[in-house]
C-alpha cells in the first residue's frame, strides 16, 4: 500500500505532463472547421513556416487559398488563425481590442526593457498614456518638425556625394538609411543626436545597442516566451542578479545593451528636465531647438494634472519603444523604396520633376507643400500597400469570442460559415500583407506596384470593405486603440529623404541581387543565402542638385 500511493501519484503526474503536451492533437476544437493548410512539423506545427525568413510563398498561399481566415497549427497541436477578413479585422483591432490583445509575452518582454510605455500597458494605463501623446503627434508639431528634418538629410546628401564622387558609383543604400532613420528619430524624437552621418563617424553606445535589440530579442525568443513566467519572481535586483548567471553570451549582450539603453535615456531625459527648469532659452539650445517629441511631450507633461500626468518612468518607456519601433520599419520602407525607383525609372523621373517645379530654385519644400506632392504621395502609399515593412502581428484571445466574416466561408464540413467560435487563448495572426493586397478590394491589379492608382478614384470596394486601418485603407499602420501612433512621423522622415536625395541623385539597379527576408521587421540582404542586412543601388550625381 505504502509503495502504491507514491507511484499512483507519479503516474498521475506524468499523465498530466503528457496532456498538457499533447493532449491538443486529440481533443477537438472549433476551430478544425477553419480551412487552412496542413501540418508540417508535429511540434512546431506551421510555425516554421509562418517565421521562416524565406517563407513568402507560404504566406501568399495562404492569402490565396484560403482567403479571409485560415486555420494553422501551432506548437503542440494548437490551432491558431490568421486573418485578412476587413469585419474580422474590425473586430480585432476596435470593437473587442480588449479581448484581442498582444501576447502577454511581448507584452512583459516589452516592459522588462523598457518600461510601463505605450506599447507594453493595456487598458486605463494604455488610454492615459495615448490621450496625452496624441496631442505630441499633430500636424502642427510635424510642420514646425520638418526644418529639423531637412537639416539632417542635408548632412546625408552631403556624405553620400563624398562617397559617390563625380561619377556614378554603387552604394550601399540601405546602410545609408538606416543610419539616417535613426538620426532622425534621435533628433526629431529626443532631441539627441545618435550619428554624424560621415563615411566614418564615430561609434554611438546608444546606438548600437538600439541597432542590436531587435535581432537579440529575436535569438532570445524562447527566453521572451518564458518571461511571463518569471517576471515576478523576486525583486528587481535578484532577477538581474540572476540574470547575470545565465551561461548565454546572447543574454550577456542584451543585458549590457539593456544597461546602456536605460542609462542613456535616463541622461537624456535629465538633461531635457534640466533646460526646461531653466527656461525656453536653455531648451532652444538643445539638440532639436526644443521641437522634438520628447522636449513637447515633458512641456505637456508639466502642465497635466492629476491622474492624466506621467511618472518619470513612463516617460523614460515612451523614449526606447519610440526610437526602436521607428527605425527599422523606417529604414526598410525606404529601402524598398528607392528599390522600385530604381527598377521604374519613369515613376522616378516623375517625382523628380514634381520636386523641380515644386521648388525650381532647390530650396526645401514647406512641410504643406511636400505633403500634398501627388506622385510623392502615391509612391509612398502603394509601397506601403503591397511592401509593408512589418507583414503581419499577432494577438490573443483573453476569452472566448464569436469572431464574424465579410463574406460566408466554406467549412470543412461543407457548411457556410458566417462566424466562428475563437476559444479563450488562441493565437490570432493580422494578415497586414493579406489584407493589403486583396483581389476583391484592391482589384485584379491588386499584386502590381502601380502608384498611379492613387491618384484617380479608388475602386468603390475599396471604401466598402471597411479596413480599419488608420492610414487609406491599409493595414500597414494597424488601427483601432492600438495604431501606431507615430505614423505621420514616419510619412514625414520618407517624404523629406526622398524630397532631397531624388534631386540630388538618379538611382539605378545594381548587379548585387536584392532578396527580402522575413523578420519582426523584412529586411534586404544581397541573394537569399547573406544574412547581413544591405542592398546596394547605382547612384549618379546630377548636376546643379540644391
Amino acid at each position: 500500500m505504502s509503495i502504491l500511493v507514491p507511484v499512483a501519484a507519479f503516474t498521475a503526474a506524468v499523465l498530466w505532463i503528457l496532456w498538457q503536451l499533447f493532449g491538443n492533437y486529440i481533443s477537438k476544437s472549433p476551430l478544425d472547421n477553419i480551412p487552412g493548410p496542413q501540418r508540417t512539423a508535429f511540434l512546431q506545427g506551421n510555425l516554421g513556416d509562418l517565421f521562416d525568413r524565406h517563407g513568402w510563398n507560404f504566406h501568399d498561399r495562404i492569402a490565396t487559398e484560403f482567403p479571409a481566415v485560415a486555420r494553422y497549427h501551432g506548437p503542440f497541436g494548437t490551432r491558431g488563425l490568421y486573418v485578412s477578413d476587413p469585419k474580422a479585422l474590425n473586430h480585432i483591432v476596435v470593437k473587442e481590442q480588449h479581448i484581442y490583445e498582444e501576447p502577454r509575452w511581448f507584452l512583459s518582454w516589452l516592459y522588462m526593457t523598457f518600461g510601463p510605455g505605450l506599447l507594453s500597458t493595456l487598458g486605463d494605463s494604455h488610454r492615459r498614456q495615448r490621450k496625452m501623446l496624441n496631442p505630441v503627434f499633430s500636424i502642427a508639431h510635424m510642420r514646425n518638425m520638418t526644418p529639423l528634418f531637412y537639416s539632417v538629410i542635408h548632412r546625408l546628401r552631403t556624405a553620400v556625394e563624398n562617397q559617390v564622387g563625380s561619377a556614378t558609383a554603387e552604394v550601399d543604400i540601405h546602410n545609408w538609411m538606416g543610419r539616417t532613420a535613426l538620426e532622425l528619430i534621435g533628433q526629431g524624437g529626443l532631441g539627441y543626436s545618435f550619428d554624424s552621418l560621415t563615411k566614418n563617424g564615430q561609434r554611438n553606445a546608444y546606438a548600437d545597442a538600439i541597432k542590436a535589440f531587435v535581432p537579440l530579442s529575436l535569438t532570445l525568443h524562447y527566453y521572451r516566451v518564458l518571461h511571463p513566467k518569471v517576471q515576478n519572481v523576486g525583486t528587481p535586483a535578484f532577477r538581474r542578479f540572476v540574470a547575470r548567471l545565465i551561461p548565454s553570451k546572447d543574454v550577456q549582450k542584451f543585458r549590457e545593451h539593456l544597461d546602456v539603453m536605460q542609462t542613456s535615456a535616463r541622461q537624456i531625459y535629465n538633461s531635457k528636465k534640466a533646460a526646461l527648469e531653466q527656461g525656453d532659452k536653455a531648451v532652444v539650445h538643445q539638440i532639436g531647438e526644443g521641437k522634438d517629441i520628447l522636449s513637447i511631450l515633458m512641456k505637456a507633461n508639466l502642465q497635466a494634472t492629476g491622474e492624466d500626468k506621467l511618472p518619470v518612468d513612463e516617460v523614460l518607456a515612451q523614449m526606447g519603444m519610440f526610437v526602436t519601433a521607428g527605425t527599422d520599419t523606417t529604414t526598410n520602407a525606404l529601402s524598398r523604396t528607392f528599390q522600385l525607383l530604381a527598377e521604374h525609372q519613369d515613376v522616378q523621373d516623375k517625382i523628380r520633376d514634381e520636386l523641380l517645379q515644386a521648388s525650381p530654385d532647390g530650396a526645401d519644400i514647406p512641410y504643406d507643400q511636400l505633403v500634398d506632392l501627388p506622385w510623392l504621395d502615391a509612391v509612398c502609399r502603394e509601397t506601403l500597400r503591397l511592401y509593408s515593412p512589418v507583414i503581419m502581428l499577432s494577438r490573443e484571445t483573453r476569452q472566448d469570442v464569436i469572431m464574424p466574416f465579410s463574406e460566408p466561408i466554406r467549412g470543412v464540413n461543407g457548411d457556410a460559415l458566417t462566424e466562428i467560435l475563437v476559444p479563450k487563448d488562441t493565437t490570432v495572426v493580422i494578415g497586414i500583407r493579406a489584407c493589403n493586397r486583396n483581389k476583391a478590394i484592391w482589384g485584379e491589379d491588386a499584386l502590381e506596384w502601380k502608384p498611379e492608382r492613387w491618384l484617380k478614384k479608388l475602386p468603390d470596394s475599396v471604401a466598402a470593405a471597411h479596413v480599419p486601418g488608420i492610414y487609406s485603407n491599409l493595414m500597414t499602420f494597424l488601427g483601432g486603440g492600438r495604431a501606431c501612433i507615430g505614423f505621420k512621423f514616419s510619412q514625414l522622415e520618407m517624404k523629406v529623404v526622398m524630397a532631397v536625395m531624388l534631386r540630388s541623385f538618379k538611382m539605378h539597379a545594381s548587379d548585387k541581387p536584392v532578396y527580402w527576408n522575413i523578420a519582426g521587421v523584412n529586411y534586404p540582404t544581397v541573394g537569399p543565402l547573406d544574412t547581413k542586412p544591405s542592398m546596394y543601388l547605382r547612384l549618379e550625381p546630377l548636376s546643379g542638385n540644391a
